[in-house]
C-alpha cells in the first residue's frame, strides 16, 4: 500500500505532467502570454524572461559582466542559466535552435 509521500509524490508527476500539456497546447504568442500572466506572480514572469533573455544574449557570444550591465540580470544568474545552457538538459539549446536565436 502507498504511503501519504507516495501519493502526494505521484500527485505531482501528474499535476507537472498536465502543466507541460498546457504548454504544448497553446496556439500562439497572446494565448502564451495569457497563459503566464495567470499562472506566474509578476515576479516569477520576470525570472522566467530574464534567464531566456540570458540564453540568448550568451549565444550571441556576451559575457556574463556584458550580460549583467544589459540586462540587470546578477552574474550568478547568468553564470546558472550557462551552465544549463552547456550542460542541462538540453530544452534551452533546443527552443534556441528552433527559433534561429544566434551562436
Amino acid at each position: 500500500m502507498k504511503d501519504k509521500q507516495e501519493i502526494q509524490a505521484e500527485a505531482l508527476r501528474k499535476a507537472e505532467a498536465s502543466l507541460y500539456q498546457a504548454v504544448v497546447s497553446l496556439r500562439n504568442v497572446e494565448e502564451c502570454d495569457a497563459f503566464f500572466h495567470d499562472l506566474c506572480t509578476p515576479a516569477e514572469l520576470q525570472a522566467f524572461i530574464d534567464r531566456w533573455a540570458v540564453v540568448c544574449l550568451l549565444r550571441k557570444g556576451m559575457t556574463y559582466r556584458d550580460i549583467n550591465e544589459q540586462t540587470g540580470v546578477s552574474v550568478t544568474t547568468v553564470g546558472r542559466v550557462a551552465r544549463f545552457l552547456a550542460d542541462g538538459y538540453g530544452g534551452y539549446q533546443k527552443v534556441a535552435e528552433r527559433l534561429g536565436t544566434e551562436q
